[in-house]
């Protein structure tokens, strides 16, 4: 299958992060599904799979909301109930979140190879996302090894949770936001 760099390109540096969306308004469960294979797309080396998906929609988004409040609690127990309070109630913003985590690896090297196969597999759902016509917003979680959290959505012990996309139907057009300027280096 082919696709025509010019529409690619669009896409890429068009997509905007953005949770502008209709809280009401839920994105299929089979449009969801469809996204999250797009993770397990991505490349990886060594082909080790090391993606974990899990979804959260209603109820659930309140539940996941609660798992982070006690991991970010249990990491970082002075930190202020306000914080805590807003990590427990934000999830309800999208219709669907999308929690991605990286199996563990006891080889550094490869751990560090997987989490940019993970990273390259959220990138695969945010564009997907953008061409479903879909507001998304990845976020970073509180903590990275969220044991409650990643215990909650089924994921391996040892599982670094690496991102929330939040994910729903625009309401509003998203600001346009500046992005990098290329640094492309050459040597002949």
């Amino acid at each position: 299958m082919t696709i025509d760099l010019e529409s690619f390109e669009r896409l890429a540096t068009s997509r905007r992060s953005s949770l502008l969306v209709d809280r009401e308004r839920p994105v299929p469960d089979e449009l969801v599904e469809r996204l999250c294979r797009l993770v397990f797309a991505a490349p990886n080396h060594k082909r080790t799979g090391p993606w974990r998906v899990a979804v959260f929609t209603g109820d659930g988004r309140r539940q996941l909301g609660e798992a982070l409040g006690e991991d970010l609690l249990a990491a970082k127990p002075d930190v202020p109930e306000v914080k805590v309070d807003k990590t427990r109630s934000k999830y309800g913003r999208a219709p669907a979140v999308v929690a991605i985590g990286c199996r563990p690896d006891n080889d550094p090297i490869r751990h560090r190879e997987d989490e940019a196969a993970v990273a390259a597999g959220i990138e695969n759902l945010l564009l997907g996302a953008s061409a479903a016509g879909l507001a998304a917003l990845w976020s970073s979680p509180p903590v990275l090894a969220a044991a409650q959290t990643c215990a909650l959505a089924g994921f391996d012990d040892g599982t670094e949770l690496l991102g929330l996309v939040y994910l729903g139907w625009p309401s509003t057009a998203p600001p346009d936001t500046m992005r990098a300027e290329p640094v492309i280096a050459w040597v002949r």
